[in-house]
Parts: C-alpha cells; sequence; structure tokens
C-alpha cells in the first residue's frame, strides 16, 4: 500500500504544484534574533506578521502541530507574448504580478490539496499560510528541501530558479521529512552587486526599505534615488533574480493567463484611469493591492525615467491640479527633468 507521503505528492502533481517537500514542525528559534534586529533596527519591510513568537513556533499556530508540508508554484520570467507596438512608452509590473494575483492561485491550490488529503485519512488537521501568514515561508521552504536561501533572500531551486510562490501547511500528521538540498551560492555574488540600492548584505538578510520592490509600494513622496533606480518598473523588482546564475535557461509555465498589455501597461493611458477603470483592468494582479495611487505616482517618475517628452502636456495638468499633492509634486519633478533635458538639446 503507498504511504501516505506518497499519496499526498502524487496529489500535489495533480493540482499543479510544481514542488512539494515536508519537514517537521519544530520550531524555528534560530530566527529569532535576527527578526527581532531587523525590527529594532528598521529594516524590516513593516508588511511581516510582528508577532516573532509566532512566526517561529508552529505550534503556536497549530496546538498539535507535527509535520509542516511546503509547497512551490513557479512562476515564468519571460511573457508568453509581448504587447502590441504602441505609440506610448510601456511601464513594467515584475513578473511575480503578471497573471492572476498569487494569493488566489497559492490559496486555491492548498485548499484543494487539503480537501484531498481530508479523503485520505480520517484525522486531518491543518492551518494553511500564504505569504501574508505568521511563518517564514522561506525558512519552511528551506527545510523541507525546496531550494536553498540565496544572498538575496530568496528560495533558489535548480528546477525553477528563484521563480516561486511559497505557501505551507502546518499540519498533525506524522509524515517523514525531506533533507535540505545540497547546493547553494556558492562563492557568487551576482545578486548583492547588481543590487542598484546596495540593500542585499550578502548573507541572505537586507534592508528591505531599501529594496526597490518595497520602495514601489510605500506610500508618499519618494527618494529622488529611488524614484530614478525603478525606471519603468511601476511595481515590484526583479533585478536580483535576472542576475543569478540559477535563473539562466530556465522556462516556468504561468499557472494563469497573462495580458500583456496589463503586464507592460502604456504608462501615459495608466497615469489618467479612473479608479473605476483601474479595477476593471488591474484588479486581479498582485500589484493592485496596493491601488491605483501609488502605481501611478510610479508611473509618472517612469515617464520621467523614460525621457517621454509627449507626456509634458498630461504631467502639467497633474502639476497644476492640488487634489492630489503625491502626484502634483511627482509630476512637477518629472517636468523638471523632462524640461532640463530639452534645454540641454536646445
Amino acid at each position: 500500500m503507498t504511504d501516505l507521503k506518497s499519496q499526498i505528492i502524487t496529489l500535489s502533481k495533480e493540482i499543479g504544484i510544481s514542488k512539494i517537500g515536508f519537514t517537521t514542525a519544530d520550531n524555528f528559534d534560530y530566527l529569532a534574533k535576527s527578526l527581532k534586529m531587523a525590527q529594532e533596527n528598521g529594516t524590516s519591510s513593516g508588511f511581516e506578521h510582528k508577532n516573532i513568537a509566532e512566526r517561529t513556533k508552529p505550534e503556536l499556530l497549530l496546538k498539535n502541530a507535527k509535520t509542516i508540508i511546503s509547497i512551490a508554484v513557479a512562476y515564468p520570467n519571460k511573457l508568453p507574448q509581448m504587447p502590441q507596438k504602441s505609440d506610448y512608452k510601456r511601464g513594467k509590473f515584475s513578473p511575480s504580478s503578471w497573471g492572476m494575483d498569487y494569493h488566489h492561485i497559492l490559496t486555491e491550490k492548498m485548499a484543494l490539496l487539503s480537501a484531498r488529503i481530508a479523503e485520505l485519512t480520517d484525522e486531518f488537521d491543518h492551518k494553511a499560510m500564504v505569504d501574508t501568514g505568521a511563518l517564514v515561508d522561506t525558512a519552511v521552504a528551506r527545510r523541507a528541501g525546496i531550494g536553498f536561501i540565496g544572498k538575496n533572500g530568496l528560495v533558489i531551486s535548480k528546477e525553477f530558479g528563484s521563480y516561486m510562490f511559497l505557501g505551507e501547511l502546518v499540519t498533525n500528521l506524522n509524515l517523514a521529512p525531506d533533507r535540505p538540498v545540497t547546493y547553494d551560492c556558492g562563492d557568487c555574488n551576482h545578486c548583492v552587486t547588481s543590487c542598484p540600492t546596495s540593500a542585499l548584505n550578502g548573507d541572505s538578510t537586507m534592508n528591505a526599505k531599501r529594496c526597490l520592490s518595497f520602495q514601489t509600494q510605500t506610500t508618499g513622496q519618494l527618494a529622488e534615488e529611488f524614484r530614478v533606480k525603478m525606471k519603468n518598473v511601476i511595481y515590484g523588482c526583479d533585478i536580483c533574480q535576472i542576475a543569478c546564475p540559477y535563473n539562466k535557461g530556465i522556462d516556468n509555465q504561468a499557472q494563469t493567463t497573462i495580458d500583456p498589455e496589463v503586464a507592460f501597461p502604456e504608462l501615459i493611458p495608466f497615469i489618467q484611469l479612473t479608479n473605476k477603470e483601474f479595477k476593471a483592468k488591474f484588479s486581479e494582479i498582485a500589484g493592485a493591492w496596493r491601488g491605483k495611487n501609488v502605481l501611478q505616482r510610479n508611473a509618472i517618475y517612469a515617464l520621467a525615467n523614460l525621457n517621454d517628452k509627449t507626456a509634458i502636456s498630461v504631467l502639467e495638468e497633474i502639476a497644476e491640479n492640488p487634489r492630489n499633492e503625491v502626484h502634483q509634486e511627482a509630476a512637477q519633478w518629472a517636468l523638471s527633468k523632462l524640461k532640463i533635458r530639452l534645454l540641454k538639446k536646445s
């Protein structure tokens, strides 16, 4: 008779889970010091679960926790097809925000997996977590053999590189744990040296507030350093992933349909979207959680970075409108950059 673990692995493949691993529900006490230090130093993003005890002790999340099932769902780093040629310059959402919001994808797959496991055993108790849950997804995935944690802080596997969404099921099942992988970054520092804001410390930790992905998601006015280095990206950043040798040549398949016009939106029409129009076109992607205003601010920065002089009249309208002070200031900044370049050419 096939054992329960083997049956769960088979189910995971049927559901479309790219990789699955198993580890004990032992504590992650070694993380407590670094998590506390990041909070105290102000180098965490602020989006993390605040209770460090719950982040390191699975039994606080499920009283009878015995095994954690870690899952990874791979996502593509290349568009299946590029957007059509346009008269407008385009911005970019990072690959983690292509297609349907990965929170929904992972939640659905874990719900399916949980339901199928419940059919195999009568006494199944569990708690599912995706990204915003208490546990540190990367630490769970590393211990469960999904991959190693690279110097960029991401879990990296030979099969899928670092382009993986992670989630876990804390369960009451007694299942044999997997071993961590035996490969790692070695002497490679490509991600560390490629990071434009020096956010990576080189030991798998980072100053999250210096990460461009964080900056694209924070509110208010950004420091000029970050505005310029965002280039045309309006949500996220994957520079450290592009630099990683493990990501060379991978061809991860998309889990959902990807609209290239959403992944690479035309910038001038984007900054003119109403709330209703934004929700109609962008509400299903992960980046939509941050809302229209922040993303439009980023798009205004991108127009300046791309030296899009055709945007001047639209930016002048925004710069004269005090109803949104952040957009107004962003437009004034963008116009100053564009007009300085025009003067230099004249």
